[in-house]
């Protein structure tokens, strides 16, 4: 299935290559070699466009306690931060999942509960593994607050190709565990920052499935 981010960019797409193809075809004459490198490199760029904008179903196993990975890719950062933007210089537990242009690149809310914040942060666009990215690139932060008001916070950060934050949340929405939240156009990633003393049940280097896997659990 195909997010709904994508349609406007791969009906444009589609409409340069084929316009491409038309050129190839009459510009290039005889010169069949070049004209099927050229097919075949619309082609090669149509499939990777399609596999950035899917969508595939994900069963969250929710769970009180659980914090669910709200994005597909690699686990980049585990460290112990100050987190001045919400928490007021509060220790937090700052796990970060980087994602690939080849990732799925929907976001969803890691715990279920009622959204209590979110800001939009424009910024620069340094890569997306760069240390000063969480807090110099653009942004979007969301804490979401569960039943037994335990604050988490996460952010969605652009990269270096990344141009467009979407994000869905507003302040005292309803947040369901696995629930699309966002998405996030063309390499990025996703901090976590967790309240200290929580289970990790994660490794750095780990690949995650947003929606899927356990992240941590609250002690």
């Amino acid at each position: 299935m195909i997010h709904r981010e994508g349609y406007a960019t791969i009906l444009w797409t589609f409409i340069f290559l084929a316009i491409l193809n038309l050129a190839v075809h009459f510009l290039l004459g005889e010169y069949l070699v070049a004209k099927i490198l050229a097919y075949a490199a619309t082609v090669a760029l149509t499939y990777i466009i399609l596999q950035f904008f899917r969508n595939p179903a994900r069963n969250t196993v929710a769970a009180a306690g659980r914090i669910i990975a709200p994005a597909d890719g690699k686990v980049v950062v585990m460290e112990e931060v100050s987190e001045t933007e919400y928490f007021n210089g509060e220790k937090r537990l700052q796990i970060s999942i980087f994602m690939s242009p080849f990732n799925v690149h929907v976001n969803r809310y890691p715990i279920a509960g009622k959204v209590k914040y979110v800001k939009y942060h424009p910024g620069k666009y340094l890569v997306a593994w760069h240390p000063k990215s969480s807090t110099e690139n653009e942004r979007t932060t969301i804490v979401v607050e569960d039943d037994q008001n335990r604050p988490v916070l996460f952010r969605q950060i652009a990269g270096a190709m990344a141009r467009r934050i979407v994000y869905y949340a507003k302040e005292n929405d309803p947040a369901t565990a696995g629930g699309e939240c966002g998405f996030i156009k063309f390499g990025s990633r996703v901090d976590l920052l967790l309240p200290p003393g929580v289970q990790v049940k994660v490794k750095l280097n780990q690949v995650v499935t947003g929606g899927e896997t356990v992240i941590a659990e609250f002690a």
